[in-house]
């Protein structure tokens, strides 16, 4: 399985560590051409305005857009979140993918200093408790197709998954607990 993960900008190495941990074959995304011949896509947490631009200037979008058109799975965490949506509520400035049909919020929870950890109860991931690590991290405002993962204790959607598409407010690369990406690695499997 190779595992391609988008390295414009934000937390790509660690999603790229975490996936050879599990010892799948995983490499960054810079360019069109890196994206032949992949099973699945990550693309990471950072800065969703930045990685919007990064990814149109060095013509990512298009090619990811086709490629997804056509069954390619792929996983947003944080930024990438945002990146995946097709409705965002305070993002003039982000050019997103579309390819889930969900709203988000940017900066949903504050600033850096903001930032926070919450134990998440995900079903699909099993009875123990996620760490979630949240870093001026986005919201689901609203889930218009697909399932809602998980969400904190007062109802904020924090993960959602559309078909072969997911999405986590949260950075699951950033904790030593790799049930996130098993089940995104289930999906990629699913859709061979």
């Amino acid at each position: 399985m190779r595992i391609g993960v988008i390295a414009a900008q934000g937390a790509f190495v660690e999603h790229i560590n975490l996936l050879r941990r599990l010892e799948v074959e995983a490499f960054p995304v810079r360019l069109p051409r890196e994206l032949e011949k992949i099973d699945g896509l990550i693309i990471p947490g950072g800065e969703s305005t930045s990685i919007s631009q990064l990814m149109a200037e060095y013509c990512l979008s298009e090619r990811v857009r086709a490629l997804a058109r056509e069954g390619l799975p792929v996983f947003g965490t944080c930024a990438g979140m945002i990146m995946l949506a097709n409705d965002i509520s305070d993002g003039e400035k982000v050019e997103p993918l579309g390819l889930m049909n969900i709203k988000v919020r940017r900066n949903a929870f504050g600033r850096q200093v903001d930032s926070f950890e919450s134990d998440l109860t995900i079903p699909a991931l099993g009875e123990k408790p996620f760490p979630g690590v949240f870093i001026r991290a986005p919201l689901i405002e609203q889930v218009k197709s697909g399932e809602v993962l998980a969400r904190l204790g007062d109802g904020t959607i924090v993960a959602a998954r559309q078909g072969q598409f997911l999405a986590s407010s949260f950075h699951p690369e950033l904790t030593d607990d790799p049930r996130f990406h098993r089940f995104f690695l289930d999906i990629v499997e699913g859709c061979d």
